[in-house]
Order: C-alpha cells, then sequence, then structure tokens
C-alpha cells in the first residue's frame, strides 16, 4: 500500500499550499482511527495534531503527507491532545526521521494517566518522552501558539488553547442562552485521560475551526456553561473519531458547524447516533469522512466524501482556507471531489 500512496500524492495536485499560496491547509491524514491532523499556516510553518498509533504505518502515512503534499521539511509544533497511544504513538517514529520543534502536551505523568495501575506505562511512553525535539510547553487553558505572520495581504491566523485538563478558559466567545447548565442527558463520569484533551481553536479572518482531540460528553457540555467557551465554527472535527461518548448536543448546538471531519476508523468512529445528531442541526453540515463506516451503511455520507472506501486506505482528507479568510474549500484526492464554502464571519 505504501507505494499506492505514494503515487496518489504524487498525482493528486492538492499540493504545496501554506507558504507558496498564502493559505491555510489542513490535512486529515488516515491514521485508521488514530489522531493525525496537520494543519500548514500561510507563513508555511506546522502544526501537527497527534501522531497516530506507533508501528510505522501511521507515521509513515503522516510523513508521506508532510513531505511530499505540504513540502515540509519539519515538523514546527507537535500537539498531544491527550496520552492515549492512537495520539501519541507515531511521534518518535517521526521525530526520528523528521524534526519536530515544540511538543505541547498536558505533561507527561509517571502513572498510566488513565488511573489505572498499568506497570507498562513507563515502557509504553519512554520513546515519547525520550525523542529528540527543540523543546516542551505543558498546555494551559487560555494560553496559545505564536505563530508567525504571512506576507502581506494575508489575513492573520490565530491558534488559542480554550481547555486543558478539564480547565477551561472562561473567555465568552459567543451569545447563547447558558443560564440553564443541566444536562438533560449527563453521562457516567469519565475517568481516562479522554476527558483531559487539549481543546484548540483556530481562526483566520472569518473562518474558525474547532479540535478537540477525544474530549468526551461532561467535558463538552463544560466548554458550553455557564460560560460559552468557543462560539460557533465553520469546520468541526468530530470529536474522538465520532464515538457515541462524545459530541455532546449541547456542544454541537453551539458549534453549530458548516462542516464536519470524521478522522475515523473502518471500523472505529462515525458512529451512528453522532452521525444522526449532526443531521439533525439547524446548521446542516456538509460531513466527510476518513474511512466509510463498514459497519453501519446508512451512517456514511455520500461516496466522494470519504476518502477510503476499503480497510486498506491511506487517502486523506484536504482543506484549504483562502489568503483573506472569506471562503475555504475541502478536497478529498482519491474521489476527486472539491467543494467551496464561504466562512461565516464575512471580515
Amino acid at each position: 500500500m505504501a507505494v499506492c500512496l505514494t503515487s496518489l500524492l504524487v498525482a493528486s495536485g492538492t499540493g504545496m499550499g501554506g507558504e507558496a499560496s498564502g493559505t491555510l491547509d489542513f490535512y486529515w491524514i488516515d491514521s485508521m482511527g488514530g489522531g493525525s491532523t496537520l494543519v500548514v499556516t500561510p507563513a508555511g510553518e506546522s502544526v501537527l495534531f497527534d501522531s497516530g498509533n506507533p508501528g510505522g504505518r501511521d507515521s509513515g502515512r503522516i510523513l508521506r503527507v508532510a513531505r511530499e503534499v505540504a513540502g515540509l521539511k519539519r515538523i514546527d509544533h507537535l500537539v498531544t491532545t491527550h496520552l492515549h497511544s492512537d495520539h501519541f504513538g507515531g511521534a518518535p517514529e517521526i521525530a526520528a526521521e523528521m524534526p519536530i520543534g515544540m511538543v505541547h502536551d498536558n505533561g507527561i505523568p509517571d502513572r498510566d494517566p488513565d488511573g489505572r495501575n498499568d506497570a507498562t506505562w513507563p515502557q509504553r511512553i519512554r520513546g515519547y518522552r525520550e525523542m529528540k525535539v527543540g523543546g516542551r510547553h505543558v498546555v494551559e487553558a487560555g494560553g496559545a501558539i505564536e505563530l508567525r505572520p504571512g506576507r502581506d495581504g494575508v489575513a492573520k491566523v490565530t491558534m488559542r488553547f480554550v481547555a486543558a485538563r478539564q480547565k477551561m478558559a472562561m473567555g465568552k466567545a459567543g451569545g447563547l442562552d447558558v443560564s440553564d447548565c443541566a444536562d438533560p442527558n449527563p453521562k457516567p463520569v469519565d475517568t481516562s485521560d479522554n476527558a483531559n484533551s487539549i481543546v484548540t481553536m483556530i481562526g483566520m479572518g472569518g473562518f474558525r475551526f474547532f479540535h478537540g482531540g477525544d474530549l468526551t460528553w461532561n467535558t463538552e457540555a463544560a466548554l458550553t456553561c455557564p460560560v460559552d467557551q468557543v462560539g460557533a465554527v465553520d469546520v468541526y472535527q468530530v470529536n474522538h473519531h465520532g464515538l457515541d461518548v462524545s459530541s455532546n448536543p449541547r456542544l454541537l448546538k453551539v458549534l453549530a458547524p458548516t462542516v464536519a471531519v470524521f478522522n475515523n476508523g473502518p471500523t472505529k468512529g462515525c458512529h451512528p447516533t453522532v452521525v444522526e445528531a449532526l443531521r439533525g442541526l439547524a446548521s446542516r453540515p456538509v460531513i466527510y469522512q476518513v474511512h466509510r463506516n463498514q459497519a453501519a451503511a446508512d451512517a456514511n455520507t455520500a461516496a466522494v466524501q470519504i476518502a477510503n472506501e476499503t480497510s486498506a486506505g491511506g487517502n486523506y482528507v484536504m482543506l484549504t482556507v483562502g489568503a483573506d479568510g472569506k471562503g475555504y474549500e475541502v478536497k478529498v484526492p482519491s474521489t476527486g471531489h472539491t467543494r467551496r464554502f464561504e466562512s461565516r464571519r464575512r471580515p
């Protein structure tokens, strides 16, 4: 499959965005239901959110997209949203092949962050802890990544952390009435590290994007009340690959996305109840998937909006925001699909 993927990347004609074109580019890279989203700013600065599973497959796919499609020679920032192996496992392998600048995460605990008495944790985290990087930063809610400005005439890109370790930035972001904070359908308290996921908002002109890692139901509700932390967005990367312990309807109503992207696997994520909740929103988001859900046919979006029809995988979904931030385009190179959207906030 590596040879086929490389051929696809070279032939797709979607590459080299970022600095060459003044665009803000997103790539949802197939890590078979792991986390791996690459962002390249108009200044050519790169931010990788999560690094997929260990074992070479996911890191290889990330490296190919970074080098052959995005034209990168380094990863300037790695944001590890939480410490589950499908989100940090590929990082040491990437670091061995391509320089990584600053790593942003919740800090590395000495014990399993899920609270289990797991004697294998020190060994599992060793590669991530010891990999060679330019520096390390423990994320705090309300912090930001200071990005290099693009050339004149290109809208400024902002990247702000609105939550980390279940703490909120507490900035008022939208006008939703949040006087009643009782969740009508609460779920049991999530004691796993998913609930601690770093939440990031990316903006460029009128464009806004939400990335919440594997954030789960009750922490999602806390993003909306007593203070709305996020407001409406253009693009929602569906939390937790689209598993039904995430995507609380309260959060979805606040986000009201125009586009929703599932970075799912063939048998992981894109759960029918999450798809149904998205389809029921007043914003009627257009849905994209990295993989076809092989277990629930009715949960799938249109075939041209799915990057991988089979479990072999390897194809990606791409989004490009124009230099003025007034509009964006979603592409699925493996199907030839392209669709343009206007940003909801017109600067």
